[in-house]
């Protein structure tokens, strides 16, 4: 189940986030993500199972640009490669297209995730070495949300 984020949550998305550290987050970057959830959150969603949160992920908006970012997705480990993160994703790309009025959806991303998005449409912009923290390369990458998304073929989607 999907749904918005709460206060109460916190704890257990700061659990998600040491989970995915340092394979895909650098330890520096926990103080980040709470203060993203203390101060920075617009929309941001949970997907349960049985009570328990195992994947997060968020949109801010930057409406004088026309545009949304995809921020902060994570999954439990232990259910990453079951289409969770893909359907959370296309999730909110399906919220994003009642806003008529955003026309691009990036995700600011890593070397360790990009293909990720990669499958699901969005094109890469670029790249800036060591942009996260040591070995956290920042990789932009954009969806028009106007369009449907082409989904590659891949046998893990």
């Amino acid at each position: 189940m999907i749904r918005k984020y709460s206060n109460k949550d916190k704890p257990e998305l700061i659990k998600l986030f040491r989970q995915n550290t340092p394979e895909y987050f650098d330890p520096s970057e926990e103080s980040d993500y709470k203060n993203y959830l203390e101060n920075e959150v617009e929309d941001y969603f949970v997907y349960k199972e049985n009570a328990n949160i195992i994947a997060a992920g968020g949109i801010n908006y930057f409406p004088q640009e026309k545009l949304a970012r995809i921020s902060w997705d994570m999954v439990n480990p232990n259910f990453q490669g079951k289409g969770i993160g893909k359907e959370l994703t296309q999730y909110r790309i399906n919220y994003l297209k009642e806003h008529p009025e955003i026309e691009l959806i990036v995700v600011r991303t890593s070397q360790l995730a990009y293909m990720f998005y990669e499958k699901l449409g969005f094109e890469l912009e670029f790249v800036e070495k060591d942009y996260w923290a040591k070995n956290f390369d920042l990789y932009q990458m954009k969806l028009n949300n106007n369009t449907e998304p082409k989904l590659k073929n891949h046998p893990n989607l």
